[in-house]
């Protein structure tokens, strides 16, 4: 009776991961990546995708997670960063402080200014899809609060063979 009452648990606790990557998950934005005090890309753009890993229980309906919640989800994520200029609020290397209708950037011996209805500052510390992952991760995981997940992937690409990803795994 023992191993029957364990197996009927087994079955009931299966995982499944389901994989997101639709053509539609997809954002395009400016940026310069920070090297140094000193150093930095010049400005310039990307058209960055998407996708994402989940992995959930198996429900006694057949499916784990509804794709077409996180689908949503994640072209909303998507939608919040599409044509803007992306800065990183949180980068040791430049200030960021409003002015007028502008934000004024300073690194090194530069000074910029760029629209802030054009512009994002982001809580990140710079602008890589290192940095983008960890917060859209972060973003879908408030989004995604009290649904019973248990791992996410989510991969940031600014081109083919070229991503960076961020995960959570439920404690």
């Amino acid at each position: 009776m023992g191993r029957h009452v364990q197996e009927s648990k087994t079955q009931m606790e299966r995982l499944t991961t389901l994989y997101i990557d639709k053509e539609s998950h997809k954002f395009s934005a400016a940026h310069f990546t920070i090297f140094s005090a000193t150093e930095r890309e010049r400005l310039h753009g990307h058209n960055y995708s998407v996708s994402a890993k989940i992995v959930a229980p198996m429900g006694h309906n057949g499916f784990s997670a509804d794709y077409n919640v996180y689908k949503k989800r994640l072209a909303a994520l998507c939608e919040s960063l599409d044509e803007y200029l992306l800065l990183a609020g949180e980068s040791p290397y430049q200030q960021i402080e409003e002015a007028d209708a502008c934000f004024r950037v300073s690194f090194a011996d530069e000074k910029m200014l760029f629209l802030q209805s054009d512009t994002r500052v982001l809580p990140i510390r710079n602008a890589t899809v290192e940095e983008f992952s960890h917060y859209l991760l972060q973003r879908l995981l408030q989004d995604s609060a009290g649904d019973d997940l248990r791992e996410i992937e989510l991969c940031v690409a600014s081109g083919p063979g070229q991503k960076g990803c961020a995960s959570w795994r439920k404690a």
